[in-house]
């Protein structure tokens, strides 16, 4: 597995915080590898650690609740700080009270989960403010071609925009053996941990709305739109269930909602907004055939990237039309449009366009999958390629 310095380098200036670190994301996007990499850290520097997967039958029956857990650490302290090393921790039970306790030991607390008892929201509620969170995604273009090269192959980026960054379907060779990992993982996330988590009796309706949502990436929606076009389709359904079942999307790091900023009122509209994929396998897996969204899977690719990078990241409406981002970081601002290819003079034109009448303030970035550089003497073309390959715009 690729050192995630990525992520690990978030982290480290809290190894001795009194603040329970908690690494957390969507199921299988490597966090509890995360987690086995800054204890493996930890301990080179001679530092003494506790590691303990509560995912292993054994160590759930010898602990299985959160007065086991504080006996049992007890027994392992001593006079240095040990730092403790929870995996998949809401296998405890009352885990919330048990970790409180333990980080006002001379401890330091990293822990990890992802079902249907540890979604994002459970954090505030159980842990009232004594933690600090890392979100951890599926692999970016970068950190799945690394991966494909320690593995001995070669990853091409129709390849990773296709079946995405998810680690255990990179081991996969074959396309089937992708699709049957990934279809388990998200029946997975959706019926294990969303259906169960919320006792969701309709589950007919909300696995529809699931599909559909997650078939229709790199779109702008509104709840209202939403259950709008359910209707066309013969299917009943509130806009405040609309709205539910999206928190429980977000919840579970299934999706990213990005809200739209309007030019004209120099702030971001709450009521509509883009709905991406955590990962485009979560569109392929869904798609007809072979029939992948490849133009709208980059696009989400792209929005992927920039949040990794850090950017604040919002959708422009430039006078009626449409720029994908507004990325904001280090109090810079850039507008980045996107497109599978401008080749044909309709697409140049039509991409360019939704620039017209913005100064040059503002940095202008226009990303595509062409090979031929496509820059002005006002909007820079990067190739997707190389973007891939940036540090940052």
């Amino acid at each position: 597995m690729i050192t995630r310095e990525h992520y690990i380098s978030q982290v480290r200036p809290f190894y001795d915080s009194d603040l329970i670190k908690i690494i957390t994301g969507i199921r299988r996007s490597g966090k509890s590898v995360i987690l086995e990499q800054i204890r493996k850290e930890i301990e080179t520097s001679g530092k003494r650690s506790l590691f303990l997967d509560f995912d292993v039958k054994q160590i759930r029956t010898r602990i299985p609740d959160a007065d086991a857990l504080i006996s049992y650490v007890n027994e392992q302290l001593g006079e240095e700080k040990l730092y403790i090393f929870l995996d998949e921790v809401q296998n405890v039970k009352a885990w919330n009270e048990g970790v409180r306790t333990l980080r006002l030991y001379n401890t330091s607390v990293f822990i990890s989960g992802s079902n249907s008892k540890l979604l994002s929201g459970e954090f505030t509620k159980e842990l009232s403010g004594r933690y600090v969170s890392f979100r951890v995604r599926p692999f970016v273009y970068r950190e799945a071609r690394e991966y494909a090269q320690q593995m001995g192959r070669q990853l091409g980026i129709s390849e990773y925009l296709i079946w995405g960054g998810f680690p255990a379907a990179l081991e996969q060779t074959d396309e089937a053996a992708k699709k049957r990992y990934l279809n388990d993982l998200n029946d997975t996330i959706i019926y294990n941990d969303l259906e169960n988590r919320y006792n969701i009796r309709k589950k007919d309706l909300f696995e529809k709305i699931v599909d559909f949502i997650l078939i229709s990436n790199s779109r702008v929606f509104s709840a209202k739109s939403i259950a709008d076009y359910m209707k066309g389709q013969n299917i009943a359904i509130s806009v405040p269930t609309v709205i539910k079942y999206l928190g429980y999307l977000k919840e579970a790091y299934v999706i990213n909602e990005v809200s739209l900023y309007s030019a004209k009122a120099k702030s971001k509209l709450n009521y509509y907004y883009k709905l991406y994929d955590e990962d485009v396998s979560l569109n392929s897996i869904r798609a007809s055939g072979n029939h992948y969204d490849l133009t709208h899977n980059l696009e989400n690719v792209v929005l992927n990237e920039l949040l990794y990078m850090g950017y604040e990241v919002s959708v422009y409406e430039n006078k009626g039309r449409e720029i994908d981002f507004r990325a904001v970081k280090d109090n810079k601002v850039y507008l980045v449009q996107v497109a599978y290819s401008v080749a044909e003079d309709k697409a140049y034109e039509r991409e360019l366009s939704a620039f017209s009448g913005i100064d040059n303030s503002v940095k202008k970035i226009l990303i595509t999958n062409d090979d031929i550089d496509y820059s002005t003497s006002t909007v820079y073309h990067y190739k997707l390629r190389d973007f891939l390959e940036s540090d940052n715009l």
